[in-house]
């Protein structure tokens, strides 16, 4: 079916965007308002088209919008069209929705900065490249939402940019998603080169066809995009410093934009990923190793927004896992994402609101006893926590534990290895995750007095009730009947494949889940009832790699930038020598013999006298010698 009313999905934020930046300071008094109305009159549009497509027969729920023609070049043609179909519609209601919520939390939180509209110009740009990004119905219309959101990321982690390592923060995270982004460029060649096109369609109908290398290619191509856009290993180290930005900022990036971008790539590319074994191996594993790692990182970090960030790399990383086990798998990934949605951004929030009432500090080891005075924060925090950590019935149970079934039931030596690292994840997960509540809200106050903590005002903690709200019941929603999964099937699982063999019933799997979640609950709490202000220097080795998050920077400097920089000091070296040298020779030669021609030239009647004599001579002595 075609719809003519996709386009206001993106136009709306992206003409305010430029409207509020265009008008400059004239905006300000009511720029942050303008933005967050339209922000709703997305989410407003994005209702409207879901419950037309919930109205609709199950063929006939997907819609289009073309634009223009594009690329138009022999028989190489690309249109500027916009798909919605049962996916890309769970990211436009998360993307607006969220977003909105967050805008709405934003108005009091950048209340004091005095370039708010500016801030809320940035957000609004942000949407509209994420909204491009999930309704592009092509890879290369993907593409141009994927580059939006890679330069949306940049100026709003750097927003505060007067500060070097604000600044420095952002161009690490820019830099980052260039590496991912060479591998979404080099998939739309590969698949131009072996399908003739770049749409999702095309793309598809040529799979059947397509070598099994090829696919394996192109299947790795995307992953690389989707773990510089998503933090994945081994492109995972821009996150933790992306908390430079504004805590709103955070909430939007983690929680319903930029980390799920390469979720929603994967899983829109399902047909490419189940053509080839070794492509979907390769997802499994980045997941797997990332899940681990995120974890392992938020046990040792004091930063409350760095523990937050190391937690969202740690749940994107489950979801990729899901997202390589296979039609159902992508589902599954599909509801932690959504769920993930909701209680992250309500603790990124929550986390901006103890900021607010600390005066922005962010170390957990100054906090102490908040929930006694910020009893709102405490409350929504805490919902979301219990989602994050799998306690049932809360969201995360739902969505996290079908994660682990799924990857128990692999089967073999893989099912074994995926389900302990998922169960160790979980259980990782409950102890950092509990070290944090109770280092910031439990126990004795350890802030000093100047620090006067209070609750924050009703538009902050009234998106924080919304998102809590959704940490509780988004999760029995979505698992209902199954609804998520027969909802997204036919995009997803369009030829009802089903999971597999039942090796491990759902029962034991959430039985040994909650037992690993209640071990970390207990050891986090055993160990945090009394915690010092300062860190303890006399630590393990293991927590002083974790609190340098497990040497990212290192590895990615001894691996990519250091060989890189070896290998373009060469070119330049070999550019110099080489190829100028050659050009600078030719240019000496031309000048010397020009020079030397320049000075027999010189007018003289005795000078060309000697030249002919001096000539005259040598040819006679060249007839003799010739001659003898």
């Amino acid at each position: 079916m075609t719809s003519s009313h996709l386009v206001y999905l993106i136009a709306l934020p992206l003409f305010s965007s430029a409207f509020l930046i265009l008008m400059g300071r004239k905006a300000d008094k009511w720029g942050h308002i303008f933005a967050t109305l339209i922000s709703a009159a997305v989410f407003g549009v994005g209702v409207s088209e879901f419950m037309a497509m919930h109205s609709r027969a199950g063929d006939m729920r997907a819609v289009t919008q073309h634009l223009f023609s594009w690329i138009s070049v022999g028989t190489f043609q690309v249109d500027a069209s916009l798909l919605l179909d049962q996916l890309s519609i769970c990211f436009v209601l998360l993307i607006s929705g969220v977003g909105t919520l967050i805008h709405i939390y934003s108005i009091a939180y950048m209340s004091h900065d005095k370039d708010r509209r500016r801030f809320f110009a940035y957000l609004n740009f942000f949407i509209a490249a994420m909204l491009l990004l999930v309704l592009g119905d092509s890879y290369l219309n993907l593409y141009v939402g994927w580059e939006g959101v890679g330069l949306a990321s940049y100026l709003l982690i750097g927003f505060w940019n007067q500060k070097p390592t604000y600044a420095t923060a952002a161009k690490k995270a820019f830099v980052a998603n260039r590496v991912g982004d060479v591998g979404l460029s080099l998939a739309i060649m590969i698949a131009f080169a072996q399908f003739g096109s770049v749409t999702f369609d095309g793309v598809k109908a040529g799979v059947h066809g397509a070598s099994p290398a090829a696919l394996t290619a192109l299947g790795a191509m995307l992953l690389l995009a989707a773990a510089g856009k998503s933090a994945q290993f081994p492109l995972q180290s821009w996150l933790g410093d992306a908390m430079a930005g504004p805590t709103p900022v955070s909430a939007l990036i983690h929680a319903a934009t930029m980390v799920t971008a390469g979720v929603y790539l994967i899983t829109r590319s399902n047909f490419i990923f189940d053509g080839s074994s070794t492509a979907r191996l390769l997802v499994v594993i980045v997941g797997g190793i990332t899940l681990l790692f995120g974890a392992l990182i938020g046990t040792a970090k004091d930063d409350i927004k760095k523990a937050l960030a190391a937690s969202t790399m740690s749940q994107i990383g489950y979801m990729i896992l899901a997202s390589g086990l296979g039609p159902v798998g992508y589902a599954i990934a599909i509801m932690h994402l959504l769920t993930h949605g909701f209680f992250k951004a309500g603790m990124f929030l929550g986390a901006g609101s103890v900021m607010h009432g600390m005066d922005d500090e962010v170390n957990m080891r100054r906090y102490g006893a908040i929930g006694k005075v910020m009893p709102i924060t405490f409350a929504t925090f805490g919902l979301g926590y219990l989602a994050i950590i799998g306690v049932p019935p809360f969201a995360g149970f739902y969505s996290k534990d079908k994660i682990i079934e799924i990857a128990f039931n692999a089967g073999g030596t893989k099912g074994i290895i995926l389900g302990g690292a998922t169960l160790l994840g979980a259980a990782i997960t409950a102890f950092y995750m509990t070290r944090l509540m109770v280092m910031t809200f439990a126990g004795s106050k350890r802030w000093d007095d100047k620090a006067h903590p209070h609750e924050s005002p009703v538009l902050m903690w009234l998106p924080m009730v919304v998102l809590a709200i959704g940490s509780v019941a988004t999760g029995f929603l979505f698992n209902s009947g199954n609804s998520l999964v027969n909802w997204l099937a036919p995009v997803l699982n369009p030829n009802n494949v089903e999971s597999g063999s039942e090796l491990m019933k759902p029962i034991v799997v959430s039985s040994l889940a909650l037992l690993a979640v209640i071990l970390g609950v207990a050891l986090a709490v055993t160990k945090y009832r009394t915690v010092p202000v300062e860190a303890p220097e006399d630590v393990s080795i293991f927590t002083k790699v974790a609190r340098r998050d497990l040497l990212q920077d290192a590895f990615n400097e001894t691996v990519l930038m250091r060989p890189g920089q070896i290998l373009t000091a060469g070119l330049v070296k070999t550019d110099y020598f080489a190829i100028d040298g050659l050009v600078r020779l030719i240019g000496a030669v031309v000048s010397g013999t020009s020079t030397f021609l320049r000075r027999i030239q010189n007018g003289y009647v005795r000078s060309y006298a000697l030249i002919m004599v001096i000539g005259a001579l040598a040819l006679i002595a060249t007839i003799w010698v010739v001659t003898l």
